[in-house]
């Protein structure tokens, strides 16, 4: 069954705020094998020009979903969890992600098509700080395989 493209252009209610810590981004960067010492050390983010460690490029994964999370579990939109496979991401940076952030994300449903038997549903979060500063703009791509007849 195809999914509701009735969805698209729906925009979530901003998120609780997530709070950025050293220690989520030195396990995100153990997770993905980088051992930059931005990600790790304090001196040298700070050296670098950075008021803290930094996060690394692909960090906003971690919560970029959370605002359109309900849409995702909404039986209405007709998404089978079971088989959702992540397809793509980018992320368009305004500056870098800090230890001590709060970050929070507003997401819209930007497009839902046939690829296939495969159905994409592209999510668009903009994250900011509690305060309102733009920190970066993500783009996830969800796929359910098999979705499509």
């Amino acid at each position: 069954m195809a999914l509701n493209r009735d969805f698209v252009g729906r925009t979530y209610s901003p998120s609780p705020p997530y709070e950025v810590s050293r220690v989520k981004i030195r396990e995100f960067a153990a997770a993905i094998g980088d051992n930059n010492p931005l990600y790790r050390d304090k001196e040298a983010a700070q050296a670098a020009g950075y008021p803290d460690v930094i996060a690394p490029p692909t960090f906003p994964i971690v919560f970029s979903l959370q605002s359109g999370g309900e849409a995702l579990v909404d039986p209405d939109l007709g998404l089978n969890l079971a088989m959702v496979v992540h397809g793509e991401q980018r992320f368009e940076y305004v500056r870098q992600i800090c230890a001590g952030d709060q970050l929070v994300t507003t997401a819209t449903i930007t497009d839902i098509r046939t690829a296939g038997r495969n159905e994409l549903l592209t999510v668009r979060s903009e994250v900011t700080t509690v305060d309102g500063e733009p920190v970066c703009v993500t783009y996830n791509t969800i796929v359910e395989r098999g979705g499509a007849g």
